[in-house]
């Protein structure tokens, strides 16, 4: 009897000795995403300099990896639930350390949005096969929430060793270099892997849906880029169309996925409230966000006039406190409730961010600092919890869609937060008046983005560079205000929504069975 207890126990995943190594391989693959997405807004004043964008370039640069990202998760998750996650997880790795190289080599704009696009295809394969395999390695829920919370905690630490080590770099090498600190991570991330990494996949998951695949992406895309191109320079034919073809796609696709017997995403999920409204919140919250954190280093920078690293140790706050948020949020979460953790977390980062609409050219770093540690803090608490309810809300062999949707919400709102509030502060900014005596060449440069105008003064002799300068600035400084106030709006809406969505939604607290039920499904025929 004792030795058939400890037979069970030895083959029961939820004792398996070496899941938290496991766990410490899928850090990695979170910090090489989160450390990529810092270094680009450090690297972007020098990467202006050198391959002069124009402002929609710079726009692109920036937001096309989301873009891209956000149109494949869902494909990307349903592949890894079919092929198994480890093997996705580990493809990836390979080439995102290897479309890494392309990106720092990259000799044009059109060449570095072609290889921020491919960026996102291998991006795609790693974050929903992280939450995934968690979901699949950790059964009892406690120690899930703790293993989410480190989760998110990488992904905080990533974001703060991003802007510091990419800092030293770009203070002491080219600006290509910030692309290159992936491949050490890479390496370590799939040599360790192999050895450690348990697969997962669905037992019985049916083919992948290669006409979903694209329905999907050109839906997302199409959608996104209509809202971006409308921000930024009104509506036109063009605009109109990519949105109804973008809209035809993505009803196409939700009708596909309730026809077809095996498909990429079960819509089914999306009855589940507490699901939806995780997922909403998620989308909302990094609107409010991300156009905002896109610009703040070009603020330290291009305005307060400090070198990358010391921008980038100026940013440590946020990630401070959403490090160690995310690491008591479980507990925080089943001691008072899931939607107090998550509507009050949100509510702080909307308070934070609206004390932003009084910021000057040399407003003092006490305040911005306090404001970037707030906005970690509640930024912390948050995402942890809603992607403790979602995981928790899925079978475990519908993790890699589950865990996509999550990091679509992400990405999406990352795009368009970026297209959006970031149209808001390059309309501003483009309104400023030029000095008199500025050649008409030199300040339709200037106009381009606020690193061309620091550029463009540099050729300029006397006082009227400094007045050029002066005036973007402001220029900048108010389009940031204003995009702050209406990044604070969405934010502050978010946490009533979540407030609502999340009553009575409830962390587990017992270890669930080693092989949880899976809900029959009897799938109409397909009439696609």
């Amino acid at each position: 009897m004792i030795s058939t207890d400890l037979r069970a126990t030895e083959t029961d995943p939820r004792h398996r000795p070496g899941r938290w190594l496991a766990l410490s391989v899928l850090v990695l693959a979170v910090l090489l995403v989160a450390v990529d997405a810092t270094v680009l807004g450090l690297a972007t004043p020098f990467l202006s300099e050198d391959l002069k964008p124009s402002g929609t370039q710079l726009l692109w640069i920036g937001d096309i990896y989301s873009f891209v990202i956000a149109g494949l998760l869902v494909s990307m998750g349903s592949l890894g639930d079919r092929i198994g996650r480890k093997k996705l997880l580990l493809t990836g790795a390979v080439a995102f350390g290897a479309v890494s190289v392309l990106n720092a080599y990259a000799t044009s704009p059109e060449m570095m949005i072609v290889a921020r696009a491919l960026l996102g295809v291998a991006g795609a394969t790693l974050m929903p096969s992280t939450l995934a395999l968690i979901r699949n390695i950790f059964h009892d829920p406690r120690e899930r929430s703790l293993a989410i919370g480190i989760w998110g905690a990488a992904a905080s630490a990533g974001a703060a060793v991003g802007p510091v080590v990419g800092g030293f770099l770009l203070e002491h090498f080219w600006w290509g270099s910030v692309f290159l600190i992936n491949l050490p991570v890479m390496a370590v991330l799939v040599v360790v892997g192999v050895k450690l990494l348990p697969e997962s996949k669905n037992p019985a998951p049916g083919p992948w849906d290669l006409q979903s695949v694209l329905l999907s992406l050109i839906g997302i895309v199409g959608v996104v880029y209509a809202i971006k191109e409308a921000a930024a320079h009104g509506l036109r034919w063009d605009i109109a169309a990519a949105a109804v073809v973008g809209v035809a796609a993505l009803v196409r696709f939700v009708r596909r996925q309730l026809r077809i017997r095996h498909p990429l995403l079960d819509m089914r999920l999306f009855r589940n409230r507490g699901f939806s409204g995780a997922v909403l919140a998620d989308l909302l919250t990094i609107l409010g966000l991300s156009g905002l954190v896109f610009f703040l280093s070009q603020y330290l920078q291009l305005v307060q006039g400090r070198g990358p690293l010391e921008a980038g140790v100026a940013e440590l706050p946020a990630a401070v406190g959403a490090v160690t948020a995310g690491l008591l949020a479980g507990r925080a979460a089943r001691r008072f409730s899931v939607r107090l953790v998550v509507a009050g977390g949100l509510a702080g980062v909307g308070l934070a961010t609206a004390s932003l609409v009084v910021l000057t050219e040399t407003t003092g770093y006490p305040m911005l600092g306090a404001v970037l540690l707030v906005v970690g803090v509640g930024a912390g608490f948050s995402f942890t919890v809603t992607a403790d309810v979602i995981l928790s809300s899925v079978p475990k062999e519908q993790a890699g869609a589950a865990s996509a949707v999550s990091e679509t919400a992400y990405e999406l709102g990352a795009a368009l937060g970026i297209a959006l509030l970031g149209s808001i502060v390059t309309g501003v900014y483009r309104g400023f008046l030029t000095p008199a005596g500025v050649p008409a060449e030199t300040a339709a440069a200037a106009h381009e983005s606020l690193g061309g105008a620091v550029e463009a003064a540099r050729v300029i002799p006397g006082h009227q560079g400094a007045e050029l300068v002066a005036a973007a600035q402001e220029a900048f400084v108010h389009g940031l205000r204003i995009a702050a106030g209406a990044g604070a709006a969405v934010l502050l809406a978010t946490s009533v929504v979540a407030w609502f969505l999340l009553r009575g939604q409830k962390l587990e607290d017992g270890a669930e069975p080693a092989t949880p039920a899976i809900e029959d499904r009897t799938p109409s025929p397909s009439r696609d």
